[in-house]
């Protein structure tokens, strides 16, 4: 099983692929610019490293060969959050027409449920310099919960609060509720939510459907 990170190269992405190589899976880091991986520790391992521009068509070509897609795209950098949603729909109408049969997606907390209807990024305490992200995810996480087609994909939203930080060796699976600690707190290390990706690329136990990981 061969696997593409797409956005490699940043924060969420980054750690993805840090873990499979930890887990020694075959990979390719699909990338915009290959630059940011050549002198990389990272790029010391057997990575196949792809250049992907996702403001343009995606050619299956950029897809040959692997079995599986981790997508985490945000925008942030660019202040070009509409790429999120244009990249899910573009993605759920290539990949069935290659060898890619699963599809995992880096989703946002704000969608989330805090309440029946209300969603986190709808409270008064969501910090407004996240906002424009997690709504750009919402609207991906719709195009997914629409989707028809063959595709298998799981979107896997973080917690309220994602932070560097090392594992600590456990976390828990939830579905559309935002939940807590015993403290009230949600959260989860970038580390162990990288973990919990791949944990449920080796598992496979929520197709189609969204999942939340907290500790």
């Amino acid at each position: 099983m061969k696997i593409g990170i797409l956005g490699a190269t940043g924060w969420i992405g980054g750690e993805i692929l840090a873990q499979a190589i930890n887990r020694g899976y075959e990979l390719a880091a699909l990338v915009r610019d290959r630059s940011k991986l050549a002198g990389s520790d990272l790029a010391l391992g057997e990575i196949e490293i792809r250049e992907i521009d996702l403001s343009q068509p995606l050619l299956a070509s950029t897809f040959a060969g692997l079995d599986v897609v981790i997508a985490a795209i945000g925008g942030r950098a660019g202040h070009n959050h509409e790429l999120v949603a244009a990249t899910a729909i573009k993605l759920l109408a290539l990949l069935p027409s290659t060898q890619v049969t699963r599809l995992l997606w880096v989703g946002g907390a704000g969608s989330l449920e805090v309440a029946p209807g209300v969603s986190l990024v709808s409270t008064a305490e969501f910090p407004a310099e996240y906002k424009a992200e997690a709504l750009a995810q919402g609207e991906a996480l719709g195009i997914f919960q629409a989707y028809q087609g063959e595709l298998n994909w799981t979107f896997v939203s973080p917690a309220a609060e994602i932070y560097p930080g090392d594992s600590q060796g456990t976390y828990r699976v939830g579905g559309d509720d935002c939940f807590t600690d015993e403290n009230g707190r949600s959260h989860i290390s970038v580390t162990d939510y990288a973990c919990a990706m791949l944990d449920e690329l080796d598992s496979g136990e929520h197709p189609q459907q969204r999942i939340s990981i907290a500790y």
